[in-house]
């Protein structure tokens, strides 16, 4: 599984003119599902999320997660995370997983941050959306999980 994760004073997905999901301090997160991909992977990175230390301390270090900054979720899915451009100038998506997979292993992911405690929005799974961000730092890191 795939994600890019920034780190945002606010942020809000729109799918034609009306916002599905919106958050103030927290992770915007771009998820991606591969073939190979399971629950276990899933769960592996919500919690990673949930826990995933980037918001400054009193000495300035990133050493608190969103619970200690009273922080949420925007997870928005994105397959062409999974974009192989290595050939050509028109990107292949063969690294996504099939739709079905990966709207079922999405919702696990939005699922199992919720079961976290963690306040979770969303986009729009397989919508054309529009996602609006303020980057705070600006900090955006990806992360990978895999077997």
């Amino acid at each position: 599984m795939i994600s890019l994760v920034q780190r945002v004073a606010c942020a809000r997905v729109e799918v034609a003119g009306r916002i599905v999901g919106a958050i103030d301090r927290g992770l915007l997160v771009f998820v991606c599902v591969e073939p190979d991909d399971d629950e276990a992977i899933a769960d592996r990175l919500a919690a990673k999320l949930v826990r995933l230390r980037v918001f400054a301390d009193g000495a300035g270090k990133m050493n608190l997660d969103l619970g200690a900054v009273g922080g949420a979720l925007l997870l928005v899915s994105q397959f062409t995370l999974a974009a192989d451009t290595t050939a050509g100038n028109r990107p292949s998506f063969v690294g996504a997983a099939a739709p079905a997979a990966g709207r079922r292993l999405f919702e696990r992911v939005v699922a199992t941050a919720r079961a976290l405690q963690a306040p979770v929005a969303c986009g729009e799974f397989g919508a054309d959306m529009q996602v609006h961000l303020v980057n705070d730092g600006p900090v955006t890191l990806p992360i990978v999980v895999r077997r």
